[in-house]
């Protein structure tokens, strides 16, 4: 038999049954901020019956987005925005999580129907933060961190983790494409169900 609509507990946090949403890319935030079409993407989900939904990822840092358009968690109007989508999925029944990610190497890009390639400066975008100067495939070179970059970066996941507990999201999923990020903060960035 299924155990597919049974609970399932994990560290405190019961969810209503095994059936979870992937984060999935959605290229339609204004700097960081998500909007009506997040509420409406993630919202089909909870309102369908599915017991944990993943955003997408969302940015520590403006330079994580992988394009222009990506959502974040970096300030407290992204905050605020998250916690109108948090609140609906509740409502329904649904465990919202957050995933925090930092794209790396493969950031400033075009969304997928705008074609392939970098987007410059002139068009909102920005140099790109490797763990090296080693560019993503045919993209634009990246820029290696330099001090204090990558401990301000790791910085940067306490405040974000922080800010998606205070919007209701009890579970945090971590992502970073190409940036080794050092320890994580105490605040318990990492995958699983936070307290």
């Amino acid at each position: 038999m299924s155990r597919l609509f049974e609970p399932l507990s994990l560290r405190g946090l019961t969810l209503p049954n095994r059936a979870w949403v992937s984060p999935m890319c959605q290229y339609s935030a204004a700097d960081g901020v998500p909007n009506d079409w997040h509420l409406v993407h993630l919202g089909q989900f909870a309102v369908g019956g599915a017991g944990l939904v993943l955003t997408e990822a969302s940015a520590v840092v403006p330079e994580g987005r992988i394009s222009p358009q990506d959502a974040g968690i970096w300030n407290d109007e992204q905050a605020e925005a998250w916690r109108r989508i948090t609140d609906f999925a509740h409502a329904q029944g649904a465990v919202i999580g957050m995933q925090l990610g930092h794209a790396g190497r493969k950031a400033s890009t075009r969304r997928p129907w705008e074609g392939i390639g970098t987007v410059p400066a002139s068009e909102g975008g920005w140099p790109s933060v490797g763990a090296d100067d080693q560019p993503f495939g045919d993209y634009a070179p990246a820029r290696g961190p330099r001090p204090p970059s990558r401990p301000a970066l790791a910085a940067a996941r306490g405040p974000s983790a922080g800010r998606r507990g205070a919007v209701g999201g009890p579970v945090l999923a971590g992502e970073a494409a190409s940036l080794r990020l050092g320890p994580a903060p105490s605040s318990g960035f990492g995958a699983g169900p936070q307290q």
